[in-house]
């Protein structure tokens, strides 16, 4: 499938202010399962410096610095993207040996960040480790299964909602309030799948459904890592195992590195500032 879209972001100050360093992650994953033919970005004002930079989890973001005082910021980028069908994963896994829980010692030094637990101290969340061992339970002590059915309990507790502000929560407070966004659910997934073992990250991106929705968003999902299939897509607020129809941006082992923009500015107290988006897609062809 290609897909060809524009991404805008545009914040607006009620007076100029000094805009500071920013990170962004607007530009596509270009391996796995993806490639970018095509990436256009222009930012205004101007920066004063920016410059390409290759994150630890091997995805490119944009770092820029600004110079001067602005009343608004605007992103723009057209990216063309061209997606796969993904191999069949139960083939991949065919002769692997996936009992649960995966051995540290025998997982690849690469990966022991995607082992971490959320808690200040690596540990993990007890709440997430209680949901992780029901769904133990019924997976006969299998990977793949354990994963279907962390899916299948996740979406029967937890309600989906969308919630545009604030972080991703830890997996206590969405076990807790049984609701969550796209970004909740898949920190929820992530931690109870590390607790097991299987190294777990935090993806950004989009989904591209089909009918399309009124408008599009941002979407969050879990990537864990199978041995056989490496890296595959999990959307626990979704249909599951992903297919060609979502786009990555960015992965991170911590999910507040994965957001589409941070950054700062200085302005006075209590200062007045307004966000907008718009995702629309140009051109897609199956």
């Amino acid at each position: 499938m290609k897909i060809k879209y524009i991404h805008k972001l545009h914040y607006t100050y009620e007076e100029p202010v000094q805009l500071g360093d920013h990170r962004i992650c607007i530009k596509p994953r270009s391996h796995g399962f993806q490639k970018l033919l095509n990436f256009e970005f222009n930012i205004d004002p101007k920066p004063s410096l920016i410059y390409p930079l290759i994150a630890s989890s091997g995805e490119e973001i944009i770092r820029t610095t600004f110079e001067g005082f602005s009343n608004e910021l605007s992103i723009k980028s057209i990216s063309n993207v061209e997606t796969f069908k993904h191999p069949n994963i139960f083939e991949c896994v065919k002769n692997k040996d996936l009992n649960l829980p995966f051995c540290r010692n025998v997982i690849n030094r690469d990966l022991q960040g995607a082992l971490e637990g959320w808690l200040p101290n690596g540990q993990h969340d007890p709440a997430a480790v209680e949901f992780a061992q029901e769904a133990l339970a019924g997976s006969g002590n299998n990977a793949l299964a354990f994963i279907f059915q962390l899916i299948e309990i996740i979406q029967d507790r937890v309600k989906y909602t969308k919630r545009h502000i604030g972080p991703a929560w830890p997996a206590s407070r969405t076990i807790r309030e049984r609701v969550g966004s796209c970004r909740d659910l898949a920190m929820l997934m992530v931690e109870a799948s590390r607790s097991v073992g299987i190294p777990s990250r935090f993806v950004s991106g989009y989904h591209f459904e089909d009918p399309p929705p009124n408008s599009y968003e941002l979407h969050a999902w879990a990537e864990l890592y199978i041995p056989g299939a490496g890296w595959r897509g999990f959307d626990p607020s979704g249909k599951g195992l992903i297919d060609e129809r979502y786009l990555t941006l960015v992965s991170s082992s911590k999910s507040n590195l994965t957001a589409v923009i941070t950054g700062n500015f200085v302005g006075k107290t209590n200062l007045n500032n307004n966000f907008t988006w718009e995702i629309e897609p140009i051109d897609i062809t199956y």
